[in-house]
């Protein structure tokens, strides 16, 4: 890639949303999808469970829409809803056109799974490695186009703007334009210039803002903060999705999740005696929604004084267990749990950001020629909760909904030919790193400890405190230095830390995923 060039379309992310994006648009110009790892790292990469679509007809849409909209606790947009649950069925036929193998049963119907909250059977699954079958899926059918290039080891610093070019840009303001990226080579650590009539943010979630995350290391906020940092908007920040069952296992970090479907499977959470307790919380039980169910287990945890539940799967057929969650089966017999004999030690952990960018129905933001799609998005879906499987569902929607949106706009829109290139004069070589690894440190201690499941006005007040503390060491150390991942990434995830913050400590009524203790109290 040369220090500067231009592209019809720039997509940033390599999950999902901007490959299905990118199939959708390379027959209408140049393509340059940047990914800041491998290609294929991703949080679609790691997904075990599946994707929820209705295609039985024991099932229908009006009852996916209404598991969605209980999902998320009065706060999804059902008009949304509707439409990512009606168009969902064709983009599904679609990922299997393209080759993506789901699991089928002995007489050729798929094997649809059940997972909490869902009222049927709808999540198609490969195995327990969905994601990384439809992430292979989707990178033979990207490598297949003449039109697609991938730039791996590419990381993303800012989206361009007016800003840029020397104009005062204000969050609000109407006319904000992204005329493409500033990214940096990480092999040659320099900053390059990519020109884009259309540019896609599709960078996943924002997991490493917590201490406790199942997330994939890359899922550090980038797409999100960038955004912000441009005056676009963000929504419904405040809810952040703690997966109720990651597997307990001291020192593993990012942790190895305990699929829902385990549980839609017949595991049963119990506490260290055998005793269940999810009847004291929900009629559903283990069924219940992901955000009860984390309160659920993080309350009996404190309650107790144990560091863990537990997941109880004696009851599961073992063949058919192993067939199903070979990954996990193998995963707990590697640290001496035999699923059929052993239960499975589980705690929560940070694994989905419900809200994001803010789009419309096409996944526009409020910047002209931006485009946000995947969990880096707030579509109004997901509401103040999401349910489980439906993420894969909604990055397949709104990718092809901003796909079309692009394309049909993409003959009124110009490159920028005044933008600079990138001003590193009178940076130098960071000769501390400490600095960035402590900040790092101490911003997940903080966000974990005063921000997770459970929260308190005194704790977010003392957060926002801490964050405005490293935010101004960090924003010095930017300044001064020559740019780094670790730096940046640092960056973006106490500008996201401060968003979920602020969001949280502004919403004055539980929902969902938001569950503070003043708020039962006044």
């Amino acid at each position: 890639m040369s220090k500067q060039q231009e592209v019809d379309f720039l997509i940033i992310g390599s999950g999902i949303a901007g490959l299905t994006y990118a199939l959708k648009v390379a027959d209408h110009g140049t393509v340059a999808i940047i990914t800041k790892a491998d290609e294929d790292e991703s949080n679609t990469k790691y997904a075990q469970g599946g994707i929820a679509a209705v295609l039985v007809p024991s099932d229908s849409f009006e009852k996916h829409i209404a598991d969605t909209l209980i999902a998320g606790d009065g706060e999804c947009d059902e008009k949304i809803v509707r439409i990512v649950v009606t168009e969902g069925s064709e983009r599904v036929r679609e990922l299997i056109e393209w080759g993506t193998d789901f699991d089928r049963k002995p007489d050729g119907n798929y094997d649809l799974a059940r997972e909490g909250g869902h009222s049927e059977h709808r999540i198609l699954h490969h195995k327990d490695v969905t994601g990384l079958e439809i992430e292979t899926t989707l990178l033979e059918q990207i490598h297949a186009h003449k039109n697609i290039t991938m730039h791996t080891h590419y990381f993303a610093v800012d989206v361009i703007t007016q800003h840029h070019l020397g104009v005062e840009v204000k969050r609000g303001m109407e006319g904000i334009e992204c005329y493409g990226a500033y990214v940096l080579n990480l092999q040659t650590k320099e900053i390059e210039t990519i020109l884009a009539r259309t540019t896609l943010m599709a960078t996943g979630g924002a997991g490493h803002v917590y201490k406790t995350t199942t997330n994939p290391k890359i899922a550090t906020g980038d797409g999100v903060a960038m955004v912000y940092r441009a005056k676009g908007n963000v929504a419904n920040m405040e809810y952040i999705q703690f997966h109720p069952t990651a597997l307990y296992n001291p020192g593993e970090h990012p942790c190895f999740l305990i699929s829902e479907a385990v549980r839609g499977f017949g595991g049963i959470l119990k506490n260290e005696d055998g005793e269940e307790f999810m009847h004291l919380y929900d009629e559903r039980k283990s069924l219940a929604p992901r955000d009860i169910v984390a309160r659920a287990i993080d309350n009996e945890m404190k309650k107790r004084g144990e560091e863990s539940m537990f997941l109880d799967c004696h009851d599961c057929d073992k063949d058919a267990f192993i067939n199903h969650f070979p990954n996990i089966y193998k995963k707990c017999l590697s640290i001496g749990i035999d699923t059929a004999t052993k239960m499975i030690p589980v705690v929560p952990a940070c694994h989905y950001m419900c809200g994001g960018i803010h789009v419309d129905e096409n996944g526009c933001s409020s910047i002209a020629n931006l485009y946000a799609v995947g969990e880096c998005a707030s579509t109004g879906l997901h509401g103040a909760n999401r349910l489980a499987s439906n993420s894969l569902l909604e990055a397949l929607v709104f990718a092809h909904r901003a796909a079309k949106h692009s394309v049909d706009n993409l003959s009124s829109r110009t490159f920028n030919s005044t933008v600079p290139n990138w001003n590193a004069e009178g940076t130098t070589q960071p000769n501390e790193m400490i600095l960035i690894t402590e900040n790092l440190n101490e911003l997940q201690n903080v966000m974990s400890n005063y921000v997770g499941i459970v929260r308190s006005n005194q704790r977010l007040k003392r957060a926002m405190d801490r964050l405005r503390i490293i935010y101004g060491e960090t924003e010095a150390l930017y300044g001064r230095t020559v740019l780094s991942q670790k730096l940046c990434e640092l960056r973006n995830l106490i500008n996201v830390a401060y968003i979920i913050v602020k969001a949280a400590m502004v919403n004055p009524e539980n929902k969902g995923l938001h569950y503070n203790l003043d708020n039962i109290l006044s």
